[in-house]
């Protein structure tokens, strides 16, 4: 940073901006008229030393968090972790970089969007004075996640794929609670849900039924469930099993449902499916390999 600031490297550009973003020249004029080599990377050394994971849990105010998947300046995972310490916070993520490809509008429309959403606000004062029913110890979660939502966006318009991730986000909600599960409300990971079961049976049965849906339109899911204790705080839901079961939604393919081998023992008797084996797997962030399993509908289910 101190030898490439503001230069126009290439391999300081591409920890900023994805492989599909060449910026002009702005982008290392900008650098150079914003600070110098060397106060650029005092602040990037201090950055790395600030940890505020302990003040998370003291926030109280309606919080979004937005991070893209390909950013190379912080690591996505520390963006689930920023929004898993928050009460009630909602994640939404992209596949751009630190900076995203279209320089902002889409998250500037997420922002404004969360910003307006009173119905969201007043649905979560609702859950919390009703007092939500998701379980607290041991849950099952299930994560659904839009696959290609940038590639989507980009083919379909921006207000057309909101409008179908929306009615698409209404539907899995209600067959979630068909099946007797528990949509987290508040906690939205990229395009899609989160939900927590008492049953591992009817986590997998929501799920294929969620993946049924999907597959009427033009919008395919990620999928994924594990089983692990949780903990509640209104209407948040979080710990470590959470952040697993995100993980594991993230490496399925798109249409593909993928379970724990937690998941596979407790339902292995009970649902009416076929596991298949596809080894183990070094989840980020997470210091054991899991062993998953992929879903297939089992013969008459």
């Amino acid at each position: 940073m101190r030898a490439d600031w503001g230069i126009g490297s290439a391999a300081l550009t591409s920890v900023f901006f994805d492989a599909e973003v060449s910026p002009d020249a702005w982008w290392h004029r900008f650098q150079r008229e914003a600070v110098s080599p060397d106060d650029a990377a005092a602040m990037w050394e201090a950055n790395g030393r600030i940890d505020v994971r302990h003040l998370l849990p003291r926030i109280e105010c309606p919080t979004l968090v937005i991070h893209g998947r390909n950013d190379r300046a912080i690591p996505f995972e520390r963006g689930r972790e920023l929004s898993g310490g928050i009460r009630g916070a909602r994640f939404i993520s992209d596949d751009g970089g630190h900076v995203p490809r279209d320089f902002g509008s889409r998250r500037d429309a997420a922002i404004l969007q969360f910003l307006l959403e009173d119905d969201y606000f007043a649905a979560r004062r609702h859950a919390e004075s009703a007092g939500h029913p998701a379980p607290s110890g041991t849950a099952v979660i299930l994560f659904t996640d839009i696959a290609d939502s940038t590639a989507l966006t980009e083919r379909m318009g921006d207000a057309a794929f909101r409008a179908r991730s929306r009615a698409l986000d209404e539907r899995l909600r209600a067959l979630i609670r068909e099946h007797a599960g528990t949509p987290v409300e508040g906690k939205v990971l990229g395009d899609g849900v989160m939900a927590v079961f008492a049953s591992a049976a009817q986590a997998i049965a929501a799920a294929l039924a969620c993946d049924a849906a999907s597959r009427e339109g033009e919008l395919r899911l990620h999928l994924g469930i594990h089983a692990g204790d949780v903990s509640r705080e209104g209407t948040n839901v979080y710990g470590g099993a959470v952040n697993i079961a995100a993980r594991v939604a993230g490496e399925a393919a798109a249409g593909e449902l993928l379970v724990s081998e937690t998941v596979r023992a407790l339902a292995r008797t009970s649902a009416a499916v076929v596991f298949e084996d596809r080894g183990q797997h070094a989840l980020k962030g997470i210091g054991e390999p899991h062993r998953l399993y992929a879903v297939r509908r089992g013969d008459g289910a």
